[in-house]
């Protein structure tokens, strides 16, 4: 578990209720293409706009439709504590084989209280605990020292690092033996050359096969073949952050056919001029 390929996948709406038989049929595609693993709930989700038992219902069918073919990593953080751990307990009790955590966003805790938040939600939950670090989303950034130190908690074993940062990732393996997967997917292959697992994808949405088999090359030592898809989807990985993320990736999966062109507000639609950008993007990598 927490190696390879995992999908932070979206959330398809139909006239702004979850369109569940989307998302099923989202969840077979990745299983099909050989993701490694399945992300629901996450900022590429749309978590912020999701009330609680959406939340937990789409947990729910994500373990319900892969019936443990791969592991489902819920994201089950919040800037509130009780309410991180009210979903994290959900998600183990519904099957999850773990969570992903957010650092709390907005009130900008300090170390001390980053270390107690995730802390109270490990000791609640008692099941395999991923930290989110993604300064750009939350305002903070988890230093280094202080994932050491929440590393010695027994069921805290991994972390996506979002921070955009080599530096932070070599931080991290040197002060610890915690797992690292890479939040970036332009970073994915110099990540993994430093020692990170694999990658928590967005662009996996769009192209599983293709990260998936960047990841295993890697781990198999067939080194030019992973270069040489790193470099291949070098451009959509970009094309996926023309504008804010998941606008960019759910559009390219409306174009795909495979969810409506559909979000919650704040979000909306992508300006004329990127969207014909996206397109003509996706028509180079003849994904339409």
């Amino acid at each position: 578990m927490f190696k390879g390929s995992y999908v932070a996948i979206v959330t398809p709406f139909n006239d702004g209720d979850i369109d569940e038989k989307a998302f099923r049929k989202l969840i077979e595609f990745h299983i099909d293409s050989g993701t490694d693993g399945l992300v629901p709930c996450g900022c590429t989700g749309e978590a912020a706009t999701l009330t609680i038992p959406e939340q937990k219902r789409l947990i729910k069918i994500a373990v319900e439709v892969c019936d443990k073919r791969i592991p489902v990593i819920a994201g089950t953080g919040s800037n509130s504590t009780r309410e991180a751990i009210e979903l994290t307990v959900h998600a183990k009790k519904a099957g999850c084989d773990g969570a992903l955590i957010i650092t709390p966003y907005y009130n900008k805790p300090t170390p001390g209280g980053q270390y107690k938040h995730y802390a109270e939600i490990a000791k609640n939950a008692e099941f395999p605990i991923m930290l989110y670090n993604v300064p750009s989303r939350t305002g903070i950034s988890l230093s280094p020292s202080t994932v050491a130190r929440l590393s010695k908690i027994e069921n805290i074993v991994a972390i996506k690092e979002a921070a955009g940062s080599c530096q932070q990732v070599m931080d991290i393996l040197s002060l610890s033996d915690i797992i690292v997967m890479s939040g970036d997917d332009s970073l994915t292959l110099p990540f993994m050359a430093m020692g990170s697992t694999g990658v928590v994808s967005v662009v996996a949405n769009i192209v599983p096969e293709k990260v998936h088999n960047l990841t295993q090359s890697q781990f198999e030592g067939k080194y030019d073949e992973a270069r040489r898809i790193h470099y291949e989807t070098m451009d959509l990985c970009k094309a996926m952050f023309i504008e804010t993320n998941p606008l960019p990736v759910k559009t390219a999966l409306s174009m795909m056919g495979m969810v409506r062109e559909e979000w919650r507000l704040p979000l909306c639609e992508m300006e004329k001029e990127n969207k014909i950008k996206l397109r003509q993007m996706l028509e180079r990598y003849k994904l339409i």
